[in-house]
């Protein structure tokens, strides 16, 4: 098993950056996939970013591609979210979530999940 801690949110203007991280403890980190979600009020949980075991291979949602890079540091056991030129439809809670083998885009595919850190932009 993993457990996964997030940190970096806040309250930032638009425009601004962040960058999130995911510490994991427990199993090594490098055996896992790696994903960002987000949920904003009201909305269903959404993917925003997954890494491979080894990081050669990122995916994004759309909505976020080319602003949100997401990044592994396998001897640190840590994974990070640097989020650019933030709008106030990134609002929301981010959570970080982990599985085993193959690369996922889906919620149901995650099988370990952080508490995770609100992300707050302002207008």
């Amino acid at each position: 098993q993993v457990q996964l801690v997030e940190s970096g949110g806040g309250l930032v203007q638009a425009g601004g950056s962040l960058r999130l991280s995911c510490a994991a403890s427990g199993r090594t980190c490098s055996s896992y996939v790696m994903g960002w979600f987000r949920q904003a009020p009201g909305k269903e949980r959404e993917f925003v970013a997954a890494i491979k075991r080894s990081g050669d291979s990122t995916y994004y949602a759309d909505s976020v591609k080319g602003r949100f890079t997401i990044s592994r540091d396998n001897a640190k056991n840590t994974v990070y979210l640097q989020m650019n030129s933030l709008k106030p439809e990134d609002t929301a809670v981010y959570y970080c979530a982990a599985k085993l083998w193959a690369i996922a885009l889906v919620t149901t595919d995650y099988d370990y999940w952080g508490q995770g850190t609100q992300v707050t932009v302002s207008s």
